[in-house]
């Protein structure tokens, strides 16, 4: 699912991936008669959706954060489908697909604000970890990703809050185990999508600084940035200049662009660390090719576009039900022929049910945002300043099993599941063992019953062709030499007969 980013959003939002999940609906009928393909339908949706949400949380590459979130979605269309509940599934279908591209589009801004620095490396460029305090540089970036990753975590009035919502409250009459996991992803959810807002977009710029915040203090460091840290690899001793230029023949250039703006030696070497150091005096105006700037108006009208909707379409919702409306040619496409768990939804709605079970969504969704919020940065810093900071980490020094706990997330995580290395374990290298038989057998005994019979065919002509010498004098006394030959042999047979 990886390519440009426009193409990202699309894929992401309203082709590839939408088109399983319409097909899965409008076959419902079909799969309807048979429990059990409904109930592998549904325990695929809870496996993708929670699978989706731990693959996610240890991610640095942005696009592939919105990526795993959209197999962690995917899953919750599946499970509303598998629970029969397919107006729950298209619902969602169409108001994640709005959220989704507008966070793909945020995140192609973001890209292309951070190439002015990097330059065009997707290593470094969809890189979190280099990014942060992108506000106050790109803040009309910043506020529609917001209202994406709002929506995303189910937050209310936004698009995916109604169709999420729809789908957790249909779980509880499925199966309370499948309800739980979905419930627990959704908190999930809210967290891996702020740990992608908090770090691009707050604190500082981490291109030319690290550790500027304090955070390296934090004994939850270690999943500040869900990577280890290498202490080989730390520099103690801190030289800005060192760490920011490569000085070769006589020009100096950032460290992190191997291509990028060059500035001769003989320019004011403390203006420069000025203008990397000081960031609070940053003129927006003219804006400094050492920071990333907005993006440009076409890409931030599209933006807008998908933030209207954003916002609107999950209030407005759409009708699925053929009763008592007059639909238009696209409801009438997304009708679905059988809704088990909503077939009399417009007869009685409970609006107390309603607001009781978006209280605890919504509830897990703001505890979510607030584990993030505290790991990466705003909250810690809060509690830092209130002198709460050592609580929390005489507790995680003296149990140790929180850091346990996070190293095994981010094991899990970072190994994706070790899907890889169970698939190079089981099947890899039994498959090259299988490849390796089939190879010897082609070329030792396949292959070698042509090349036996030529060869064999060339050394019987040889010997041939030495024996008759081209005269028929030769060939009669061969010939009258096995008739004589033959005779003797069928005579002595025949004597041994009678």
């Amino acid at each position: 699912m990886e390519g440009p980013t426009p193409i990202s959003a699309l894929i992401h939002a309203a082709t590839m991936v939408a088109a399983g999940i319409f097909l899965v609906a409008r076959l419902l009928p079909l799969f309807i008669a048979i429990p059990t393909i409904m109930n592998g339908i549904a325990f695929i949706g809870i496996i993708t959706l929670f699978l989706g949400a731990t693959l996610a949380i240890a991610r640095k590459d942005i696009k592939r954060n919105l990526a795993y979130s959209t197999m962690s979605q995917l899953g919750y269309m599946m499970l509303a489908l598998g629970m029969g509940s397919s107006r729950a599934a298209l619902f969602h279908l169409i108001t994640h697909a709005y959220s989704k591209a507008l966070l793909f589009l945020g995140s192609g801004s973001i890209i292309h604000s951070m190439e002015t620095i990097v330059g065009y490396s997707p290593e470094k460029s969809q890189n979190m970890v280099l990014m942060g305090g992108l506000t106050k540089h790109t803040p009309i970036t910043k506020t529609a990703f917001l209202i994406g990753t709002l929506s995303l975590c189910g937050i209310p009035p936004f698009a995916c809050f109604w169709s999420k919502d729809l789908i957790l409250n249909d779980s509880w009459f499925y199966s309370p185990i499948f309800a739980i996991l979905a419930y627990f992803t959704a908190g999930l959810t809210a967290f891996y999508m702020f740990r992608i807002y908090l770090l691009v977009f707050e604190g500082y710029f981490n291109v030319h600084f690290q550790n500027l915040n304090g955070k390296k203090k934090n004994s939850l460091y270690s999943i500040s940035l869900w990577g280890k840290e290498r202490k080989q690899k730390v520099n103690k001793r801190f030289y800005l200049i060192d760490l920011l230029t490569l000085i070769n023949n006589d020009q100096k250039y950032l460290f992190f662009n191997k291509r990028a703006y060059f500035h001769r030696i003989n320019q004011n070497v403390k203006s420069i660390t000025r203008l990397l150091i000081d960031t609070t005096h940053f003129d927006t105006k003219n804006p400094s090719p050492f920071y990333p700037h907005e993006s440009t108006n076409t890409m931030l009208f599209s933006m807008f576009i998908l933030v209207l909707f954003t916002l609107l379409v999950g209030v407005i919702g759409i009708s699925f039900s053929q009763e008592g409306t007059n639909l238009d040619i696209l409801s009438k496409l997304l009708i679905p022929s059988i809704d088990l768990l909503h077939q009399n939804f417009q007869n009685s709605f409970d609006w107390f049910e309603f607001l009781t079970n978006a209280t605890f969504s919504v509830s897990l969704s703001f505890f979510g945002i607030f584990i993030a919020s505290f790991i990466y940065k705003p909250v810690y810093s809060v509690l830092q300043n209130l002198n709460l900071k050592n609580i929390f980490e005489k507790n995680v020094r003296k149990t140790k099993i929180l850091e346990k706990i996070i190293n095994a997330i981010y094991d899990w995580s970072s190994n994706r599941g070790y899907l890889d290395a169970f698939y190079g374990s089981f099947f890899i290298t039994n498959v090259r063992k299988f490849a390796k038989i089939n190879h010897y057998i082609d070329r030792q005994v396949i292959d070698a019953i042509p090349n036996g019979i030529g060869i064999l065919s060339f050394f019987m002509g040889e010997a041939i062709k030495y024996i008759g010498g081209g005269r028929i004098s030769s060939y009669i006394y061969i010939i009258i030499f096995f008739i004589h030959s033959f005779s003797n042999l069928l005579s002595f047979f025949i004597c041994l007969l009678i």
